[in-house]
């Protein structure tokens, strides 16, 4: 198998990744057809199926972001800006983050990539939650601006994004591995990653 592309050969890791969620989103799907079909002939009712029906629509958001975020990226994949903007801002309905995604052009994949896992990376460092604004440049750049009571910034952790793995002086935690492949997805891309925690919030950017 071939899968080199012109911004370098996709990882073993990001593979596993898209084969895990493509194998999950179908099983995923048809649970939710057949709450909706419950739903629609009334045979079920009641909060219980409230509970299945809300679990089974945040399990097919939270996957259809993280088969982006984790996943391959072959250069020639574009995304169209509505659905970049419905897959980001799906995962949040509801939680302590609420998100403005502001870009408005179809965008190559992987670009599309790396604002998915600065997300992911934000939501680490604002346990109360946020307001978070992401938009993207006409220079191709991202801008992660998030506004919050409260920064919680692992100074050893983010300066994965900057120097790679080796930088956290420790191995990563699986919650934490957003960090190394936000790092790994900049590096083809010719990006480089900042960051800053001030006293309204936090700001990521590209350059």
């Amino acid at each position: 198998m071939n899968d080199q592309s012109p911004q370098g050969p996709q990882s073993l890791a990001e593979l596993i990744a898209s084969r895990l969620c493509h194998d999950l989103v179908n099983p995923l799907g048809a649970i939710g057809n057949g709450v909706e079909l419950l739903e629609m002939t009334g045979s079920v009712r009641g909060p219980e199926m409230e509970l299945i029906r809300d679990a089974v629509r945040d399990a097919q958001a939270r996957m259809r972001f993280l088969r982006i975020a984790f996943g391959a990226a072959a250069a020639t994949q574009v995304l169209s800006a509505r659905e970049a903007r419905t897959t980001a801002l799906a995962p949040w309905e509801g939680t302590r983050l609420s998100l403005d995604w502001s870009a408005q052009a179809d965008l190559p994949r992987a670009q599309v990539k790396l604002a998915y896992l600065m997300l992911l990376c934000a939501e680490t460092a604002l346990p109360m939650g946020a307001a978070i604004t992401l938009g993207h440049g006409p220079g191709g750049q991202w801008r992660l601006e998030a506004t919050a009571s409260r920064v919680a910034l692992d100074e050893d952790l983010w300066s994965v994004l900057r120097f790679g793995l080796s930088a956290a002086g420790r191995a990563l935690r699986p919650s934490e591995v957003h960090f190394a492949a936000l790092h790994a997805a900049a590096g083809p891309l010719d990006r480089t990653l900042n960051y800053v925690a001030h006293g309204e919030g936090l700001t990521i950017s590209t350059a």
